[in-house]
């Protein structure tokens, strides 16, 4: 029995079942501690999930085709047209700033010309 358990009074049934039931817990988590952390675990883990990821792509692409479908009936933006949009925003905040910055330095040359 390790030292964090009770000595065992054979007297207390209760405390019994409680130090067992504890030492139990603590040899099942380091048994699954060890596993979870194995290379065998994480090749394991890594093919099913590769085979899951392999198998669900084609539903996966079959819902977005009938979700983008859906939302064309009803007229509504798909995320295909808000990355787009986003898109286009981007490349219209870019000029922008492009501009202002030209601005500020014809601005600056104007400014040194009056001066001079």
């Amino acid at each position: 029995m390790s030292e964090k358990h009770e000595a065992m009074n054979i007297f207390d049934p209760t405390g019994m079942m409680k130090n067992l039931r504890d030492a139990g817990m603590e040899h099942w988590s380091k048994t699954m501690t060890e596993f979870v952390n194995s290379d065998t675990y994480a090749e394991a883990n890594a093919e099913m999930l590769n085979a899951w990821l392999t198998s669900s792509s084609p539903f996966r692409k079959a819902m977005e085709t009938a979700v983008n479908q859906s939302l064309a009936a009803m007229n509504l933006a798909s995320r295909d047209d808000f990355t787009r949009l986003a898109d286009r925003l981007t490349n219209i905040e870019m000029r922008l700033d492009d501009l202002d910055a030209k601005l500020d330095a014809w601005m600056r040359q104007q400014g040194a010309q009056h001066q001079g």
